[in-house]
């Protein structure tokens, strides 16, 4: 953890409650990269920003009270647009945390970075609804806690009771376990029609199929929806779910029409519990 560089790209309310947990969790350096400008809205959602920063850069405009949490760690701007950085930029760090991004930015940065076995962890946050996606890579080896099981010999048994094997229950043991993660792409490419996506359809929890509308409602306009474009934005959004569900043969209902009153902006509190198993998870 002290010697990892890492990457948080996109500084509104999840980006912000990320750049928090890393920076007090003490990595070795961190960049906030964002190109967009300070406005209200994105004021409203994060705390790092001062009141007096509208027009201002947003990963500039974060970079002092973020420094100020944690001197010990190296904390720098980048204001450039993050789809027009090269892919040796991303392979400077030891793990990429995007935010606030396109599917296509999402999936070509978790393609480069996962051939050299970087981190690469995605998340966002629509209203009440947020998510987080971890690729680890293919072969992600690591040790867990559990309790140390002594079994008794039967010299012990055998013995005086003063004289048998005693157990402490609190000692514990590491144990090494290897998982293997899917790539971004593939867990948003899962074809529903196959017998084994069917059986697991029933498990598969409904704001999966809201974040593929989502990601599509940001790739046909450049944007996420705006309240103040309630009406239209809503239209748009339930003309997506049909059309995306009903081509991956899932029925429309899944996902019923209620969510568009429940998916737009970013809400603080739902960007610190996002932020807080998003941050975790990095520093894990």
């Amino acid at each position: 953890l002290r010697g990892s560089r890492v990457l948080l790209v996109g500084l509104r309310g999840l980006g912000a409650e990320v750049a928090k947990n890393l920076i007090l969790a003490g990595v070795k350096a961190l960049t906030l990269l964002d190109h967009e400008q300070v406005t209200e809205e994105s004021r409203r959602a994060q705390f790092l920003i001062p009141v007096d920063a509208d027009g201002q850069n947003q990963a500039q405009a974060s970079l002092e009270r973020a420094q100020f949490l944690n001197p010990m760690v190296e904390v720098k701007a980048d204001t450039d647009l993050v789809e027009s950085k090269p892919d040796d930029f991303f392979l400077q760090f030891d793990a990429v945390c995007l935010t606030r991004c396109s599917r296509d930015l999402m999936v070509r940065v978790d393609q480069l970075c996962s051939k050299r076995n970087i981190k690469v962890f995605c998340g966002d946050v629509f209203g009440y609804h947020g998510y987080m996606f971890s690729d680890l890579g293919p072969e992600h080896h690591y040790v867990e806690e559990k309790p140390k099981v002594v079994k008794q010999s039967e010299e012990a048994n055998d013995g005086p009771e003063v004289k048998k094997l005693k157990i402490d229950p609190n000692e514990t043991t590491m144990v090494k376990k290897t998982a293997s993660f899917c790539s971004l792409k593939e867990s948003l490419e899962v074809d529903w029609t196959s017998e084994e996506a069917k059986r697991n359809l029933k498990r598969t929890p409904p704001d999966y199929f809201l974040l593929q509308v989502l990601l599509k409602f940001h790739t046909d306009k450049g944007r996420d929806p705006y309240p103040s474009s309630f009406a239209e934005d809503s239209q748009l959004l339930l003309q997506i779910r049909d059309d995306l569900l009903e081509a991956q043969g899932v029925n429309p209902e899944l996902l019923p029409d209620s969510f568009v009153s429940y998916c737009f902006s970013e809400m603080s509190p739902v960007c610190a519990v996002v932020g807080g198993v998003l941050g975790q998870e990095v520093v894990k």
